[in-house]
């Protein structure tokens, strides 16, 4: 049976994550669909992350396997979850960052769907915002409204157009999972962005080419702290810059695919322009008030 791959590959991304990744481990330990592998890819890490990663490695070496790039340095989360994903066998792709957890049930009800609806290459459900894993973090979990009505599969590309829109919850690495075929399809993560938007540019890809199912299960929890990249990039006002580059990026893909639609195009148009637009706003509002000031 060693032989024999397990269906679910767990991909987990690393970098410096050592206050969390043990949580984050844990939580792949706990669920209750057992034919699933670890994979954790380190991304150049110089704290103990890899020392506890190892600790589980030899607890578990026929299900957990740590993996580094062949130079051990920092190349990016895209790179690195391609990483992980090309070192794993199983028939379905489910990610986790070492700094979120799974509830029990989540591969196993994700499986149960992709069963029920072949024709689905993704799946993925509600996350919660979770800022009580702090007690003192002075803010409450949430959820953001899914866009569309849940418990539904959905033909391209309306799902994409939602995300394009950045004002609902689309996928979510900590949440998604997706078919091994449809990863390959469209050629996995674009190592070009190393941080914000990788996520986006993988799963517009995605939400392109294949029928998805949004469910209205939580399966993931979120969490908020400091150190986050996402945390970081919002303190420095660097998301804008991010999302228009992924708005650039994303419809010169669609223009040189055959999976490109007017619709789409006309959609990445429209966002690049309220970008820019609130951008100007926000610089014009910003110059007044150091000159009142």
């Amino acid at each position: 049976m060693a032989d024999v791959p397990p269906l679910v590959s767990v991909v987990m991304i690393c970098y410096n994550g050592q206050a969390f990744i043990a949580a984050a481990i844990e939580s792949v330990l706990s669920q209750t669909f057992q034919s699933w592998e670890l994979v954790v890819a380190d991304d150049g890490s110089t704290d103990a992350s890899r020392e506890i990663v190892e600790e589980y490695c030899s607890e578990h070496p026929d299900r957990i396997r740590l993996v580094r790039h062949p130079d051990a340095k920092n190349h990016g989360m895209s790179a690195t979850r391609n990483l992980g994903a090309n070192s794993s066998r199983g028939e379905y792709l489910a990610f986790l960052d070492c700094d979120d957890v799974w509830l029990p049930e989540k591969l196993a009800e994700q499986v149960a769907v992709l069963g029920q609806y072949p024709a689905a290459g993704m799946v993925y459900g509600r996350t919660l915002i979770w800022h009580s894993w702090n007690a003192k973090a002075g803010s409450e979990d949430f959820f953001y409204d899914l866009g569309v009505p849940p418990g539904q599969l959905y033909a391209p590309p309306s799902l994409l157009l939602v995300l394009l829109k950045n004002a609902a919850q689309t996928p979510t690495t900590c949440n998604a999972i997706v078919r091994r075929s449809i990863f390959d399809r469209v050629g996995g993560f674009e190592p070009s962005f190393r941080g914000m938007f990788e996520d986006q540019v993988f799963f517009g890809k995605v939400l392109l080419e294949t029928p998805t199912y949004v469910a209205d299960q939580c399966w993931a929890k979120y969490r908020q702290h400091s150190t986050s990249h996402s945390a970081m990039s919002a303190q420095g006002n660097a998301d804008w810059r991010s999302r228009l580059r992924f708005l650039t990026w994303f419809g010169r893909y669609v223009l040189r695919t055959s999976a490109g639609r007017l619709e789409v195009l006309a959609a990445v148009a429209r966002e690049v322009a309220v970008s820019v637009l609130r951008q100007a706003k926000r610089s014009v509002k910003g110059g007044a008030r150091k000159w009142l000031a």
